[in-house]
């Protein structure tokens, strides 16, 4: 299921037009998530990342994940609408794989002190390395099964809520698999959503990442960025967290 990407030294699952299911880092590299602070509008994002990419002699192509954030979640057609000049962007850099994407994306919209237009929070990329190990990152997946079929649409009871969580972290599960990783080699557990997570946290959340439970989650107070969906998560295996100047 892996499609190889040679020009950016890493692997991807296909996802949509929109993103990839998630990247591993090909044999003599890994991947570099690096984080926005503060967070810039998503144009000038843009720039900010060429400038990266070219101070760290790589080109576009090692580019392998996105996080964006919106001011708010959308309609099944507004996020439609929204993408478009996101695609096209990719476009513009030249980074897709016989036409299909390959870079990983979560988009959320958090509650709580919202950008004020989409901005960029973070991006993920290939090096060159002497690591043995994996490192990897998978997008941001809600319990949306398919087209707009939401698990227990509406239903933010606890076992609402729980239902909800097994899905996207069976997604997560599938995804390592895919990815030709296990939960041992996870770093980072994001989940996001506005909902209570305590009477999830032990009997649901932490179970499902077995050795990754060590790491413990980040919960951002977020919403995932179509409405009614009430609970996203992603993860990621690296070494190298940096900070890049917003």
């Amino acid at each position: 299921m892996l499609i190889n990407n040679p020009k950016g030294n890493f692997q991807f699952l296909r996802g949509a037009a929109t993103y990839s299911s998630g990247a591993v880092a090909s044999p003599g590299f890994e991947v570099v998530h690096a984080t926005f602070h503060p967070l810039p509008p998503l144009e000038k994002g843009y720039e900010l990342v060429e400038r990266h990419l070219k101070s760290q002699g790589r080109t576009m192509n090692a580019l392998c994940g996105m996080e964006l954030r919106i001011p708010k979640a959308l309609s099944f057609e507004g996020f439609g609408q929204f993408n478009q000049p996101y695609i096209e962007k990719l476009k513009q850099w030249a980074v897709h794989v016989d036409g299909v994407n390959p870079v990983a994306r979560t988009n959320v919209a958090a509650e709580i002190d919202p950008p004020k237009v989409a901005s960029l929070n973070a991006f993920s990329y290939t090096i060159p390395s002497d690591f043995r190990g994996k490192t990897f990152l998978t997008a941001g997946s809600g319990e949306l099964r398919s087209g707009t079929d939401i698990v227990r649409r509406g239903d933010t009871s606890t076992e609402g809520m729980r239902e909800k969580a097994e899905y996207v972290l069976g997604l997560m599960a599938a995804r390592l698999k895919d990815l030709g990783a296990g939960w041992s080699d996870v770093t980072a557990t994001s989940v996001y959503t506005v909902f209570p997570l305590d009477p999830l946290i032990k009997g649901t959340i932490m179970p499902a990442l077995h050795e990754a439970a060590r790491h413990g989650i980040r919960w951002h107070y977020a919403r995932p960025p179509i409405i009614d969906i009430d609970f996203e998560v992603d993860i990621r295996g690296v070494r190298r967290e940096i900070i890049v100047a917003g």
